[in-house]
């Protein structure tokens, strides 16, 4: 959570100094063109200023389009029926219809509070209209200007990353003790893995935020590594959580456990982000051979703890599984870290 909240600690601050800057520009700019409203620039800006730069991007040219269409809007209107509040109303009715079912939801209240503007004027002639459309250009051009500079923060996704990493070899360590140990003393230790579990959670959230506001910070939409490999960890997190619920089901441990717990600490030892796994499917691989010319259980007990180590086994299998895909589709040069 502590990241989470740092994360957002810090984009309150800087959001809030941008639209502080960007707003007083823009007052700035359309009052040294003589704009008539030029206020209504600064809270175009306002409106205008996303969290990221594609996000800011898109809403702009979502606005710029219900602009057009809010001038033909209007100009019908107020042709039929003056300009009245009646027109006004009509023209905001079939404006707030067209927005919502195109999804321009944004630009309801910045193109809507410029049309206001015909409505004060009783007119609808070049100029006011020229006025309008500059007042609309400063207020989104200032919104996209102030949201150029943000870049992916790829320093803070390797901090977070880092953490998600940490909880997950401290959930491979507990669960290789938790095997190495007979039920009894299992049953009493107060160090559980649902703690790392709780944590993990909070580290994958904060990293998937960040990874998304890096995505969101570039114009090229191929870069996906980061949201990538959180979505991995995410499907390895699942998988570790059905490793631990078979852990706890285990009320015997035969001679096989302190091998697969020796298997664990193996995965623990080489985890890391550019590690491919293959290493570590064959040591799995020649793990289940070796099952295989064990003599079989004796009894119902022995019988039921092996197939829960077997299952475990193949979970295990699959989160190794999951990271070899995971390291084929990257590009070596893409491992920036």
């Amino acid at each position: 959570m502590t990241g989470i909240n740092h994360l957002l600690r810090k984009e309150i601050w800087i959001k809030s100094v941008k639209i502080t800057l960007a707003a007083l520009l823009s007052l700035v700019l359309a009052g040294e063109l003589g704009l008539r409203y030029s206020s209504t620039a600064g809270i175009i800006t306002i409106l205008s200023i996303q969290k990221t730069k594609r996000e800011t991007v898109k809403s702009a040219a979502k606005r710029g389009i219900a602009f057009l269409c809010a001038l033909v809007l209007a100009a019908i209107s107020f042709a039929l029926l003056g300009f009245t509040l009646p027109a006004f109303g009509v023209y905001l009715l079939l404006f707030a219809l067209l927005c919502l079912n195109m999804g321009w939801i944004e630009a309801i209240t910045s193109v809507s509070v410029l049309v206001t503007h015909f409505l004060a004027e009783e007119t609808m002639s070049l100029s006011i209209i020229i006025n309008e459309a500059l007042i609309f250009l400063i207020g989104t051009g200032t919104g996209i200007f102030v949201n150029l500079h943000l870049h992916p923060r790829q320093w803070e996704f390797d901090r977070l990353a880092g953490e998600v990493d940490i909880q997950i070899k401290a959930i491979l360590r507990h669960m290789s003790s938790w095997l190495a140990t007979d039920s009894i003393a299992r049953e009493s230790r107060t160090s559980d893995p649902e703690f790392f579990f709780e944590k993990l959670e909070k580290s994958l959230e904060a990293a998937g935020l960040c990874a998304t506001a890096n995505y969101n910070n570039q114009f090229r939409p191929t870069d996906t590594y980061e949201l990538e490999y959180i979505r991995m960890r995410e499907q390895q997190s699942i998988v570790l959580q059905g490793i631990y619920k078979n852990i706890k089901s285990l009320r015997h441990l035969p001679v096989q456990a302190a091998h697969i717990a020796d298997l664990l600490q193996e995965i623990e030892s080489c985890y890391h982000k550019s590690n491919t796994a293959e290493a570590i499917l064959v040591r799995l691989d020649q793990f289940y051979r070796t099952m295989e010319q064990q003599e079989l259980p004796t009894t119902r007990q022995e019988f039921e703890s092996r197939a829960i180590l077997f299952y475990i086994l193949k979970q295990l299998e699959e989160l190794l599984i999951l990271k070899r895909d995971f390291m084929s589709t990257v590009q070596p040069e893409t491992i920036r870290r």
